[in-house]
């Protein structure tokens, strides 16, 4: 079983179906980030040069038919250039710029109908009002992520295609926070069902928790 097959223990994740404060046992401390504040646009952007590198298979046959243009898998999105000014009227709000690179995975079709794909990135001017906490001993972070998206295309260059491209970014403000929760304990994990049958003895380990135990004794 897992957490969601066939398994009835109250000790797991999910909805709640009854009284949320039924079952809190303790308040717990963890460090995580928190977001103070976020928002998304979404446009429709003409006339996006990709440049293009890293070609595989290498020394496709020219010219090529652009097909498609996605987010690099593994491509992280980076932030730079971010200038918070906050606002006289309202202190705690502020203009926040940024200058967002995401890497981008373009598709192609050579001349020989061979299909290959090379990497490029986008470069993206973003504004916004946001709320920004004032400052103190822990730091404020800006961050973006970025979904980009695009069918249309076309080759301008042995290097480059002209694309339509729909982009999607979200800012967040956040800081990395020890926060205080209210929680259920640790939850209950089910052992696994296996595929297949195996012997699952395991000399010595029988009594072993799963998570340490936290008193104040």
């Amino acid at each position: 079983m897992s957490f969601y097959i066939n398994n009835t223990n109250p000790f797991k994740p999910g909805p709640i179906g009854a009284n949320a404060v039924n079952g809190l046992c303790e308040k717990a401390l963890i460090e995580t980030t928190k977001v103070f504040d976020a928002c998304v646009s979404q446009t429709t952007e003409t006339g996006i040069v990709l440049t293009l590198t890293g070609f595989n298979p290498e020394n496709p046959v020219q010219p090529l038919t652009y097909v498609s243009a996605e987010n690099q898998i593994g491509g992280e999105t980076t932030v730079s250039d971010i200038v918070i000014e906050r606002l006289d009227q309202t202190p705690n709000y502020a203009n926040v710029s940024l200058t967002i690179t995401q890497p981008i995975t373009v598709t192609y079709r050579d001349a020989n109908g061979t299909i290959g794909t090379a990497t490029s990135s986008i470069t993206i001017q973003k504004c916004a009002v946001l709320f920004v906490p004032q400052p103190s001993a822990t730091p404020i972070n800006v961050k973006a992520q970025t979904i980009f998206s695009s069918r249309i295309g076309t080759q301008t260059a042995d290097d480059a295609f002209t694309v339509t491209g729909c982009i999607r970014v979200i800012i967040k403000i956040t800081a990395d926070v020890d926060l205080l929760v209210p929680t259920y304990g640790y939850p209950v994990i089910p052992p696994c069902q296996a595929c297949q049958d195996n012997n699952n003895s395991c000399p010595g380990l029988e009594n072993l928790p799963l998570y340490p135990t936290a008193t104040n004794n």
